[in-house]
């Protein structure tokens, strides 16, 4: 059903966000190529801030970075207010 597809979108991309900022973690320990910041921060824009958040605390990933500290953060509670607003809308209808 097309009411499903956002919901799938946001489950994958949160998992893929989510993994990103894991191997970006272990890549950050072992001193291998890292993945750019902007790519993690564009993830998280996209719909990964969840997963973006989660992983920041559970790795404590990019917990010293004010850019990730401050938007990460920011993202996750405006994509709430979106899902909230969207979700209220289609009520309606």
């Amino acid at each position: 059903m097309m009411a499903d597809i956002p919901g799938y979108y946001l489950i994958g991309i949160n998992f893929i966000t989510f993994v990103i900022f894991g191997l970006d973690k272990g890549r950050a320990r072992a001193g291998k190529w890292r993945v750019p910041e902007r790519t993690l921060l564009l993830l998280s824009l996209a719909g990964g801030s969840a997963g973006a958040l989660t992983a920041m605390l559970l790795f404590r990933h990019k917990t010293r970075k004010a850019r990730f500290v401050i938007s990460v953060p920011v993202m996750f509670v405006a994509h709430c207010v979106i899902a909230a607003a969207a979700y209220l809308q289609l009520r309606v209808l």
